[in-house]
C-alpha cells in the first residue's frame, strides 16, 4: 500500500519526527557521519550542573548554533504535516527535535509534543522561570562569556532542552503516549529510532494495532515490523501532501 493510501484510510495519523525532517532546512542532524556529535561531545546534564565552565561552554555552543541555524524555516516535510493537521487528520505531532519548526509551520504549540525540549528559549532549572535568548545572550556577553544565573532565585539557566542524563519531561511523555495509543497510523519521519525512551513509541503504536510507516534515509531497527518503509528524501516523499 502506498503512503497516500495509508493516510487517506487512517482516522488519526500521529507523526513522530526526528532530525531528518529538518536537514533540508539547514539544520544538520546529530548522529550521522559528519553530524554535530561527531565533532563535539555533548555536555551531560550532571556536568552542566557541576561546572561553571561547562555552563559557559553550553551557552557558547548554543549561540554559535543560533548564528548558523537561527534563520531556519520549515521545510517541505513540516509543511506537509501541517497540512494534514489543518485537514483534521493529525491531532498532534510528537517530536524529538528542539528547533520549533513544527510550530513555525502552523501547528499549534499545544499540539506539538516536544520529548527533548525546545532550544529557542531558556528556563531556570530551579524555579522554572522562562528567559528569552536575546536576554541570556546580553547577560552572557556583559559578564565576559559567563553563563548567567536566575535573577529571581539564583538557579542555573539552561536552554529548555533535555540533555543527556536529564529526566524526560513527564507531561510530554504522557501526552505522547496518549496520542500514540489513540492513532491508527503512526508515521515515523526522519528518526534513527535509537534514542530511548522516545524510540519506544513506534513499537507501542504497532502493538496497539496501528499501522506503522517509517520514512528515513538510513535503515532502522524497526523496519522489519513496519507496514511501509520509505528510504528516500523526506521532503520529496512528503511534498505531495502539502495542500495548496
Amino acid at each position: 500500500m502506498e503512503l497516500k493510501d495509508l493516510i487517506e484510510a487512517a482516522r488519526s495519523v500521529v507523526p513522530f519526527t526526528g532530525a531528518g525532517i529538518s536537514t533540508e532546512c539547514g539544520i544538520p542532524d546529530f548522529r550521522s557521519p559528519g553530524g554535530i556529535w561527531t565533532k563535539m561531545r555533548p555536555i551531560p546534564f550532571d556536568e552542566f550542573l557541576a561546572s561553571q565552565e561547562m555552563r559557559d561552554e553550553a551557552w557558547r555552543r548554543r549561540f554559535a548554533m543560533e548564528d548558523h541555524f537561527g534563520d531556519a524555516k520549515p521545510g517541505r516535510g513540516h509543511l506537509a504535516l501541517a497540512s494534514l493537521y489543518r485537514a483534521g487528520k493529525v491531532p498532534g505531532v510528537v517530536t524529538q527535535n528542539i528547533d520549533n519548526l513544527h510550530q513555525a509551520s502552523g501547528i499549534a504549540a499545544d499540539h506539538v509534543v516536544e520529548l527533548h525540549g525546545n532550544s529557542t528559549y531558556a528556563a531556570c532549572l530551579d524555579c522554572a522561570a522562562r528567559y528569552e535568548l536575546p536576554w541570556v545572550k546580553q547577560q552572557f556577553a556583559a559578564a565576559g562569556d559567563r553563563a548567567p544565573d536566575c535573577p529571581a532565585c539564583g538557579g542555573h539557566i539552561k536552554s529548555a532542552t533535555v540533555s543527556f542524563g536529564q529526566a524526560m519531561p513527564e507531561r510530554a511523555m504522557r501526552r505522547a503516549e496518549e496520542l500514540t495509543l489513540g492513532c491508527d497510523l503512526f508515521l515515523t519521519v526522519g528518526s534513527s529510532l535509537v534514542v530511548w525512551p522516545a524510540a519506544g513509541f513506534p513499537l507501542m503504536a504497532k502493538r496497539n494495532g496501528a499501522r506503522l510507516v517509517i520514512i528515513n534515509r538510513e535503515p532502522t531497527d524497526f523496519d522489519e515490523i513496519a507496514d511501509l518503509v520509505v528510504r528516500e528524501d523526506i521532503g520529496t516523499v512528503l511534498a505531495p501532501l502539502i495542500a495548496h
